[in-house]
């Protein structure tokens, strides 16, 4: 084997890694994959024969790109206050996949990503590296030019932000599924004060339609202004498909084997607290739902 092959290989031990960085630090999984590939490319530039530690290297790197890619989002965005949704992770609740487990291996749900794409650049990546992946702020600071005070600034108020707006949910699978199946029944059966019963008195219902609101997220709040909403879900109910959305309780929404939408709650104290809907076609199309859409 010679010395370019070792690298390869020395490359494929960190790629799910770097990816999950990516993953989380774009909430765009194709984003995530070119990030991934800049990394590559980059390794073979550069001499690495002084470098101890590979896994710390890579990770700086594709922070390093995934910063550039932020600022640029950042400097595109006409509208300050608009917030992108996110790519899911969409898995059948009767499989596992091990690369969505390392994926999301720490409980990364959609509406945790929708408030880290409220986050400033340097926020999130001072979040991210910190608090999901252990990088101290020693290393963090270089990354955005920033004091290791400041960087851990930046990240507390990233951490106050998250806390506040996406609260962690219930551990337990099987309990969010009969929270959402209680959800979609009362839709189902246009029992209002149903819904409201299921609903959070707080929840957030965020949807991206694509079209001329492409990019741009659509928000409800409130559990009668979301149950209102919802009773217009009523005609969806037969083509309902349970799945796992970033590793929780969702469905895929699929008719004539074509996906219509995918919905993620997040369900803590048996409350759903948020609902994230992604109906825009040209996403829809760009997501792996192999045998959900039958």
């Amino acid at each position: 084997m010679d010395e370019s092959d070792v690298l390869a290989e020395r490359f494929e031990e960190h790629r799910s890694h770097l990816r999950a960085v990516a993953y989380r630090m774009l909430g765009s999984l194709g984003e995530a994959d070119d990030a991934v590939q800049e990394t590559w490319l980059r390794l073979g530039r550069t001499d690495v024969a002084e470098v101890q530690n590979l896994g710390g290297w890579l990770t700086t790197v594709v922070a390093r790109i995934c910063l550039s890619v932020l600022r640029r989002r950042a400097q595109r965005r006409e509208d300050p206050l608009e917030v992108r949704m996110p790519d899911p992770v969409v898995g059948r609740e009767d499989a596992v996949d091990p690369e969505h487990q390392v994926l999301l291996a720490d409980s990364v749900g959609l509406a945790l990503l929708v408030v880290l794409e409220s986050l400033t650049p340097a926020e999130r990546i001072a979040f991210v590296l910190h608090d999901m992946f252990a990088v101290p702020f020693d290393e963090i600071a270089p990354m955005i030019e920033k004091s290791s005070a400041a960087t851990r600034q930046l990240a507390s108020r990233a951490r106050r932000r998250v806390q506040g707006q996406a609260p962690a949910p219930d551990p337990d699978r099987a309990r969010q599924r009969e929270v959402v199946a209680a959800f979609f029944a009362a839709s189902r059966d246009g029992d209002f004060d149903a819904l409201v019963a299921v609903l959070d008195p707080d929840v957030v219902l965020r949807s991206d339609g694509g079209g001329l609101r492409a990019r741009r997220t659509v928000r409800l709040n409130g559990a009668r202004t979301v149950a209102s909403q919802a009773l217009t879900f009523r005609k969806l109910s037969p083509f309902v498909r349970p799945a796992l959305v970033n590793g929780a309780a969702g469905v895929v929404v699929a008719a004539a084997g074509r996906a219509m939408s995918v919905m993620a709650f997040t369900v803590t104290g048996g409350r759903i607290v948020a609902i994230d809907v992604i109906a825009d076609p040209d996403r829809l199309g760009k997501l792996d739902l192999a045998g959900l859409e039958a």
